[in-house]
């Protein structure tokens, strides 16, 4: 067993996405030993599975400025920063150098079982804050542990999308007809992929960005293959205020996503159904699908559903720490109030930092999207401010972690507020807009992991 002082331990990041690595970036600058565990087997893992998505941020919003630094002295050369890239050039031109200057400090497919403290389960108070983290993780060679000094979670939430079934848990019959139900913004531009839902009658869950860039993406393969059909499932009565204030933006592509849409569900052959609440998935005789509601409607002969209804945090390698978290998002209690959209309705979250995601658990962080919990609707920018925090905080510069040094953009967009069945909120949305592929729109992403 390792003797080494906590204070010469390196801190562990966990996730080498946007926010993991700016992290990493953050601790590097600060002269602080880091480990960044990565699960899958590349850089930016998830942001590579929606590679084929524009974001709505422009490169300006993308790069970390202590990363920034790390790069330019490896000779890196900067992106147009008013250009909008896809999440695979995100990946190619700004995450894989990242890590790359980074170093052996980056460790692929390395998966994090739990994160406990040296000799202490959850009871155990003495000597707590002193301790070591012990990260157990799984890699191709076998189990192992790593100790740490400090953990900064930047898991995401990209592996735990939520399920059609209305009310959190999945639909009767959503499990057994897994085959015929995505999770993720499909790439039309894919011959393949497109093959798919050309020509068939598909359904689409959920009214925030990602279901809107499908819709648009749906609407203009139909062009193509006029047969195509379009169902949109919204949980509240209205969508109107899905599209509410597109228009007054601050992120520009953003905004003209909201008005895309609107106009593709207006021309384009799209049913919308509102009020439709998924609790029971069955097969006819022909092998199609139809979906039924509490409420006894249904949606019939559907050959493929996508659902778009938001992501949550995995919490399972978390249980041996003592965490202070919401009971409504599982995001940090302090940081709740500013992200809740049962609070908002218009306008954006202030930045903040390691003071609203410190936990309990003294040197602990959930930050980027792991930090909102079930919350949507996270920019870069957030994740780069948060990791900039907590990083001055683990080296002990409270001064530095108490400082805002952001600003960012208004929605412009309304939801979230309001009774459950009135027209306000979203059904949640998920980290992109529409695709980037010729059958589509160029536009638009949010920003996540």
């Amino acid at each position: 067993m390792s003797t080494v002082p906590t204070a010469e331990l390196p801190a562990v990041v966990i996730g080498a996405g946007p926010s993991g690595l700016a992290a990493a970036a953050h601790l590097r600058s600060r002269d602080i030993p880091v480990v960044v565990l990565e699960a899958g087997p590349a850089v930016g893992a998830a942001v590579r599975e929606w590679g084929h998505v524009r974001l709505f941020s422009a490169w300006s919003e993308l790069v970390d400025p202590a990363a920034e630094e790390l790069l330019a002295a490896s000779g890196w050369g900067a992106p147009h920063p008013k250009r909008y890239p896809t999440g695979n050039d995100w990946v190619g031109s700004y995450l894989q150098p990242l890590a790359d200057v980074l170093g052996d400090s980056v460790r692929l497919s390395t998966k994090v079982l739990a994160v406990t403290r040296a000799g202490r389960d959850r009871l155990v108070s003495s000597g707590r804050e002193t301790s070591a983290f012990v990260v157990h993780v799984e890699t191709p060679d076998g189990r192992e542990t790593v100790r740490a000094r400090a953990v900064v979670d930047a898991s995401g939430t990209w592996t735990r999308p939520n399920p059609l079934g209305s009310d959190g848990f999945p639909a009767i019959g959503e499990t057994e007809n897994a085959s015929r139900i995505s999770y993720r913004m499909p790439d039309l531009a894919d011959e393949a992929v497109a093959a798919r839902y050309a020509g068939k009658h598909v359904v689409v869950a959920g009214s925030g960005a990602s279901a809107k860039g499908v819709l648009i993406g749906l609407v203009a393969l139909a062009k193509q293959h006029p047969e195509t059909r379009i169902s949109w499932l919204v949980r509240r009565p209205s969508v109107n205020a899905t599209f509410a204030g597109s228009g007054q933006d601050e992120l520009p592509a953003r905004g003209e996503l909201g008005q895309l849409a609107k106009d593709a569900v207006e021309n384009g052959p799209v049913t919308t159904v509102n009020s439709f609440r998924t609790a029971r998935i069955d097969t006819d005789a022909h092998g199609r699908l139809t979906l039924n509601s509490d409420k006894g409607a249904q949606v019939t002969d559907v050959d493929d559903v996508v659902v778009l209804t938001g992501f949550r945090p995995d919490l399972s390698f978390l249980s041996e720490l003592r965490l202070d978290l919401d009971p409504v998002l599982e995001s940090p209690r302090t940081l709740a109030p500013l992200i809740d959209p049962n609070e908002h309705s218009c306008g954006t979250v202030y930045p903040h930092g390691a003071a609203e995601l410190a936990q309990p658990e003294p040197g602990f962080y959930p930050v980027g999207m792991k930090s909102y919990g079930r919350a949507t609707s996270f920019l870069a920018l957030t994740g780069f401010e948060q990791t900039r925090s907590v990083a001055a905080a683990i080296a002990g510069d409270h001064e530095a972690a108490a400082r805002v040094e952001l600003t960012l953009p208004d929605t412009g967009v309304c939801g979230g507020a309001g009774t459950f069945e009135d027209e306000a909120g979203t059904d949640g949305g998920g980290c992109c807009g529409a695709p980037a592929g010729p059958a589509t729109v160029d536009l638009v992403g949010l920003t996540s992991r």
